[in-house]
């Protein structure tokens, strides 16, 4: 039990699958160069710390993982919707061509279903889908609100999305998303 005497519940599958995942995309930092000691030093020359040992755990649990699932080719970069079409969508000069209401859906059923909705978009040449998450209860941001740009970085959905960005106040404001499609490379 939790100091507030209430039971954590462990990951389940679907966090830990999402959590290797981000934790795979992410680099390291590179180092720091080593700062030479002062003049006023006592002349003993920094010394770098010692490595942290392996984590057992992660060790045994990533090739695990990594014989699952076959490489895939680095996605490319998220880019912003930019200030001149985010412009055009609120005014209504450029069309939305579907909308996704997640409302009322689990984490998992909404991944799922986000992934199946911007699949059919690309695969329709769709260019812009509105995402609605919802805005959450009681003055706290919505599950879905928070997860689903974190799902759009996923290399999974990165393969099918340019980039994304809140909503116009009219289209659903922070409780959705304007999300830029792929164009597929059927052409």
């Amino acid at each position: 039990m939790s100091h507030d005497g209430k039971r954590r519940r462990g990951l389940s599958y679907e966090d830990r699958v999402l959590w290797t995942t981000v934790t795979k995309a992410i680099k390291p930092l590179r180092a720091r160069p080593l700062i030479a000691p002062d003049a006023h030093d006592d002349g003993e020359a920094a010394r770098p710390p010692k490595p942290a040992p392996p984590a057992k755990r992660a060790a045994k649990a990533a090739p695990a993982l990594a014989a699952r699932t076959p490489p895939q080719p680095p996605a490319p970069p998220l880019a912003p919707l930019g200030r001149r079409m985010k412009q055009r969508v609120a005014r209504g000069k450029e069309s939305i061509d579907a909308r996704l209401d997640l409302h009322g859906l689990t984490q998992h059923e909404a991944h799922g279903e986000l992934l199946r909705f911007l699949r059919h978009a690309n695969a329709r040449d769709a260019r812009l889908v509105l995402v609605i998450t919802g805005k959450g209860r009681g003055g706290q941001i919505g599950v879905l609100r928070r997860q689903v740009p974190q799902w759009l970085g996923l290399p999974e959905f990165r393969a099918l999305v340019v980039g994304f960005e809140d909503a116009a106040i009219a289209h659903g404001g922070e409780g959705a998303l304007y999300v830029r499609v792929r164009r597929s490379r059927s052409d």
